[in-house]
């Protein structure tokens, strides 16, 4: 498994956490705010779901661009580069609809909570349960570690 496959399956749970969130959300603020609940729902799951595909295209821009080891500065430069200009969205969006009569603040916000909270924990079960080898070792009974000894190895 390499680290593209775990990048894939956080992606995977986060569209799936992302529906749920619309659907749940959705329910939820339509019946509590009627539809200004609803559309800030919507708003809340739409703003988590891209911001958690700038964070899976910052991952992907960092190991196009940095090598690692030796670029690993740029690696995560890129990597909290694009976590402060989420932040810097995040914070202009949230003063433009301040004012905003069409949108439920405390739904917005509930359902941007709750999103954010969900990614980061399907983040942590893509890492978990992804297993990313980091050390190049040849275990007893693997074939293309015998194929590769020569005689004297032994």
């Amino acid at each position: 498994m390499s680290n593209s496959t775990i990048l894939v399956r956080a992606l995977r749970y986060g569209a799936i956490l992302t529906i749920a969130v619309v659907i749940v959300g959705s329910i939820i603020g339509y019946l509590v705010g009627g539809v200004p609940g609803l559309v800030s729902a919507l708003m809340g799951a739409g703003v988590t779901a891209v911001f958690m595909g700038l964070t899976a295209a910052s991952f992907v821009v960092a190991s196009r661009v940095a090598h690692l080891p030796e670029g690993i500065v740029v690696y995560y430069g890129i990597i909290l580069g694009t976590f402060l200009v989420k932040f810097v969205i995040f914070l202009v969006l949230v003063i433009s609809l301040r004012g905003a009569h069409w949108l439920n603040p405390t739904i917005f916000g509930f359902t941007t909570i709750a999103a954010v909270l969900g990614t980061l924990v399907v983040d942590g079960l893509a890492v978990g349960l992804g297993r990313v080898p980091y050390v190049d070792a040849s275990l007893p009974g693997d074939t293309a570690a015998r194929a590769n000894k020569s005689p004297e190895d032994s």
